[in-house]
């Protein structure tokens, strides 16, 4: 037996009796650009929650954001050099959940439900007020503290954000036309009269603010703003909500008796603005230090974008530029959130690139530009279909949680030359659980991909559907759980590329190939995959929304001549295969490592950028980081396997 193979044995051995204690960080193995004169998008890890302070007080604005993800925890500062390029981001405090920010006399003073850090700038989280006030209104997700002198008596007063998720209720309510039967989601705001003084605050009860003489209730998420946005001398009130639009509702009233009108969503070249993505934290600030206010918008997939006031318009309203993402130079390799790598020569040029999905819905290329097992990273670029760029969306009514999520797709790609034409075309599945395909009609060098197409399956009778979905799927076509992978590869050895799947009802299934009137058809799937019991493996036997999700990958991981199954866990996970690649035997090993990289998922795959022949790891994330783990990383593992030999 060759050397690197008995130390590979005897590391997995190592693993069926021992769990992995290494002292790796998430950021220790967090991939790298090593690209130092790259400029990127601006980004933390999942739910950038934006400060823009002047942090280092040298006459500009730099950006702190919060994300409270598990990969990558903290508060950072993005130091702006001058020009809005910022430094890489330092953490320099951990997350804090439901984080805000208010200014009062130009000072930047944080907030979370019940405390207030007056003093942010200087000791940020080590010295924290109590607020004297219960709450005592409903609160969902969104919970967002912030302080204002709402009535104009020079007391500052509280206000609030609170969304309200018990008539939406996440998951699985479409009757068989795809109509939601649950009620919407709501945000509402809330104020709390200061009757004290600033020094010594004393709290009256709980008022909910109006609107047109209606309590304002936004989509979920509201992340309120009380500022004077027409410069007419009070203070009017920015929402965000948990889709994609910010709303106006101006002041009619005065300065010390508030009255607001209906909201108006803002618009951009008179078109009503419609964020990319999902739950904005929308903070209102003088990013450009030219008297007026503009929007700062933190993303879900840890981004934060700039929108410019470029004046008043004739009624006297802020005419808005097209937002721009802020930029940064580049350190480590990010894309979205919840990112699904594969590992393939995109470009032909004889190096391993990514390509990756994300909540988003695109599917994005990473190019790597050459460093052996050390690559050089190009910035993430979206890949088209057709004319225009790829984006899965779920609209109102396919995503099984509901139309909370119309804007997610949660693509998950799998790069194989599916056509057998010799070109490497993309098979992925999505937020829907249609798996579809992307054909490569350019060349090996120079890829172009057509508008999706649909797997077809040679189905004897109905296709069959998760029990949950209110849709059917189309004659041919394939319809599996949510969120998963599916795995391209000749399984059985017969010169075509079949397809490997978690199905309909969670079990990993085999979809042979075969040729039928000259055209690529799929056999309906078997369940060929047993676990050490002779059970089928099923890998998720959850229902609706926490169905699907599993991200899986074969690789001969212990170099053995058969396939092992990666999957999905905090980190990435071994079934080793017992048996052979005729009979597929998987025994659950365990993590490989204990580094946690994820809460809601993460996403295994594996790369070879040294070219010796043995997978490394490589690991996307709900940050939407990517994280590399060579084989390397075990040779402490394996020393302590030569010691306790």
């Amino acid at each position: 037996m060759k050397l690197t193979t008995l130390l590979l044995f005897l590391a997995l051995s190592f693993l069926c009796f021992t769990k992995i204690k290494d002292k790796k960080r998430p950021a220790d193995v967090r991939l790298k650009y090593n690209n130092p004169n790259l400029i990127v998008d601006l980004g933390v890890g999942l739910w950038a929650n934006p400060i823009p302070v002047d942090w280092d007080n040298d006459g500009d604005n730099d950006l702190l954001a919060t994300s409270t993800d598990k990969p990558s925890n903290g508060l950072y500062f993005f130091e702006n050099e001058g020009n809005d390029i910022f430094l890489p981001g330092k953490r320099i405090a951990e997350g804090k959940k439901k984080l805000t920010v208010s200014y009062l006399n130009g000072k930047a003073v944080a907030l979370a439900p019940g405390i207030v850090y007056y003093d942010f700038q200087n000791q940020l989280f080590n010295n924290p007020v109590k607020i004297k006030y219960k709450q005592d209104f409903y609160n969902g997700r969104a919970n967002q503290w912030k302080i204002a002198d709402y009535d104009g008596d020079g007391i500052n007063d509280l206000y609030m954000g609170a969304s309200d998720w018990r008539e939406y209720g996440w998951d699985d309510a479409y009757d068989e036309k795809g109509n939601w039967t649950n009620g919407p989601l709501h945000g509402r705001i809330y104020w709390v009269k200061n009757y004290g003084t600033n020094q010594k605050p004393k709290y009256g009860k709980t008022q909910q603010i109006f609107a047109n003489n209606k309590p304002i209730d936004l989509y979920g998420w509201p992340s309120p703003n009380l500022i004077d946005w027409d410069d007419d001398g009070d203070l009017d009130l920015i929402c965000g909500e948990f889709l994609d639009k910010i709303t106006f509702f101006e002041n009619t009233g005065t300065r010390t008796k508030p009255v607001y009108a209906k909201g108006k969503f803002l618009k951009v070249n008179g078109e009503i603005l419609h964020l990319e993505l999902e739950m904005p934290e929308v903070v209102v600030f003088d990013w450009d230090n030219d008297n007026d206010f503009d929007l700062i918008v933190g993303k879900e997939d840890g981004r934060v974008v700039f929108i410019e006031n470029t004046g008043l318009d004739i009624e006297s309203k802020p005419i808005l530029a097209e937002p721009v993402y802020f930029k940064q130079k580049a350190e480590y390799v990010k894309c979205g959130a919840l990112s699904t790598p594969c590992s393939f020569d995109w470009d032909g040029d004889g190096d391993e690139d990514i390509i990756t999905g994300n909540t988003a819905g695109f599917i994005e290329w990473i190019e790597n530009q050459g460093g052996n097992s050390n690559p050089k990273w190009a910035g993430p670029k979206r890949l088209k279909a057709g004319d225009s760029v790829f984006r899965i969306m779920a609209g109102k009514n396919l995503s099984i949680q509901g139309p909370a999520e119309a804007k997610w797709g949660y693509t998950v790609p799998y790069v194989a030359d599916w056509n057998m034409d010799g070109l490497p075309d993309i098979v992925f599945n999505s937020i829907i659980g249609k798996i579809q395909w992307l054909q490569n009609t350019g060349t090996r060098i120079q890829p172009k991909l057509s508008e999706p197409g649909n797997i077809k399956v040679d189905w004897q009778g109905t296709p069959p559907k998760p029990e949950w979905n209110w849709w059917d799927p189309e004659p041919g076509n394939l319809v599996v759980q949510w969120r998963t992978r599916p795995v391209v590869l000749d399984l059985n050895k017969d010169g075509l590329n079949d397809l490997i799947v978690i199905d309909h009802q969670g079990y990993l299934s085999f979809f042979e190939r075969i040729k039928k009137d000259n055209h690529l058809l799929l056999k309906p799937g078997k369940r060929v995959f047993f676990d050490e019991k002779g059970n089928p493996l099923q890998l998720n036997e959850k229902r609706a929304g926490k169905s699907g999700r599993r991200k899986i990958d074969f690789v001969d991981w212990d170099n053995d001549g058969d396939y092992d199954l990666l999957i999905n866990t905090i980190n990435t996970a071994l079934y080793r295969n017992t048996g052979n690649n005729e009979h597929f035997i998987f025994k659950y090993i365990g993590n490989l490592t204990s580094v946690v990289l994820g809460g809601h998922s993460t996403s295994p795959t594996t790369v070879d950028w040294n070219k010796d022949g043995i997978p490394d790891l490589l690991t996307g994330a709900e940050d939407g980081f990517f994280y590399y783990i060579p084989r390397a990383s075990w040779e402490e593992m394996q020393n302590s396997v030569k010691t306790k030999k």
